[in-house]
């Protein structure tokens, strides 16, 4: 049996700010073109009369995220709201290719963490792009989260038949 890869699409992330956690539920940004999860250690280095030894110290977790800005996204705004006031946010990954028992729960690992970055970047021939560097606090917890359906489906093509559905649907961004 041959290993299968994950898809880089399938590998979501969720963002909420802690304070609104009792009425606001987990937000994918819009357009997300990348993600990405360092986790780093530093080690010091002891001379002895043997010779050197390493002492690591803590592991450092840091989340990045690239997107291109939309006219209607609100999210954006908010964490550099977030970045000026520091405000404390959720971050999930949550890996779609992963289901739990549980209909539109996925494998995720939590973590909170702060917004320590905040890049727009606006070049005459290219669409807006926003970078965001995110600094997690401890290592992160694993779970499992629920992925909304209209999340599920940013994430992946949806099979529609070819007879009408009746439905007038909104024109969407497919494999964004």
């Amino acid at each position: 049996m041959f290993a299968e890869a994950v898809a880089g699409k399938k590998l979501v992330y969720l963002y909420r700010i802690l304070s609104e956690q009792s009425t606001e539920s987990g937000v994918q940004i819009a357009f997300t073109t990348e993600n990405e999860r360092t986790k780093s250690k530093d080690a010091d280095s002891t001379a002895t009369k043997d010779g050197s030894i390493r002492v690591p110290g803590a592991a450092e977790v840091e989340i990045t995220a690239t997107s291109i800005m939309t006219k209607e996204d609100t999210m954006i705004a908010k964490l550099e709201e977030v970045l000026d006031n520091d405000a404390l946010l959720e971050i999930w990954e949550c890996n779609l290719d992963r289901p739990a028992e549980e209909e539109n729960k996925f494998e995720s690992t939590y973590y909170q963490g702060y917004l320590t970055e905040l890049d727009i970047t606006s070049s005459a021939e290219d669409m807006v792009e926003v970078s965001m560097t995110f600094g997690i606090n401890g290592d992160g917890v694993k779970g499992d989260a629920t992925v909304s359906q209209e999340q599920q489906d940013v994430a992946a093509y949806v099979f529609t038949d070819t007879q009408p559905t009746g439905d007038n649907p909104e024109p969407t961004s497919l494999g964004a």
